[in-house]
């Protein structure tokens, strides 16, 4: 007889989770609500206007007009996958963003976020950080195993996101797909459910009125409480330190 040879661990009484519902996901600063194109595409579009730059690392956009935009809309609501969100900031009370769960498969418990996409008014604003927080919370008390998280390699904003968010970097694949004629290598960035207990003290920690001042400005940032989370860090967006 041979050796025997390492096999995975048992998941025990994990079960498979549901997939995502139509369900309103809310917290202190966000709001998401299940896109409809009648009730959110013109308030997107508006917030969207003039920044085209926001649509370059997505498969579709920029749309040259609302009627446009609301027949994509139209197209992408109600899908089981992907399953988009509007965000609204509830401090402003203005719509400003989507995100989508995607490549939801129960049966592994993964599930993936994405369609990420906030118009300027809402990058950098307490409401992107907690709609994404928001989307992880859900997936893994709903019993999910693995929160994904997939972009362009090009996209350095979005690999910097990934890891203040405290997912971990697990690498790139290469000539991973052809997105409006050009090449896209993909970079890909997880959470596991063993890191969420750390990952939502972090998240409560930062989203913590008491961590802003009367000017909104943070006083710990999101990446320090979340880099002991991390396995892996993204070479390209926080390299080692050099050898002296």
């Amino acid at each position: 007889m041979g050796e025997a040879r390492p096999i995975g661990d048992s998941v025990g009484t994990w079960q498979v989770p549901p997939r995502p519902t139509d369900a309103i996901l809310e917290g202190r600063y966000a709001r998401l609500e299940p896109m409809r194109a009648e009730s959110h595409a013109a308030r997107l579009f508006r917030a969207y206007e003039g920044a085209d730059w926001v649509w370059d690392y997505l498969p579709y956009g920029p749309f040259a007009s609302a009627a446009q935009y609301h027949r994509w809309m139209r197209q992408m609501e109600g899908q089981p996958d992907p399953a988009f969100y509007a965000i609204r900031n509830s401090e402003t009370g203005h719509w400003g963003g989507v995100a989508s769960y995607l490549r939801i498969a129960p049966e592994a418990g993964s599930i993936e976020v994405g369609h990420i996409n906030m118009a300027p008014e809402m990058q950098r604003s307490r409401a992107a950080t907690e709609a994404i927080f928001l989307m992880m919370q859900w997936a893994f008390e709903a019993g999910y195993r693995r929160f994904e998280w997939k972009c362009d390699a090009l996209n350095a904003p979005s690999r910097r996101a990934a890891q203040r968010l405290g997912l971990s970097y697990e690498g790139v694949f290469r000539q991973a797909a052809v997105v409006k004629g050009r090449n896209r290598d993909t970079a890909w960035f997880a959470a596991i459910d063993k890191e969420w207990p750390a990952l939502k003290e972090a998240f409560g920690a930062w989203l913590a009125p008491s961590n802003f001042d009367a000017l909104g400005r943070q006083q710990e940032r999101l990446s320090d409480l979340t880099r002991l989370v991390r396995i892996h860090s993204d070479p390209e967006q926080d390299p080692p330190a050099r050898a002296r």
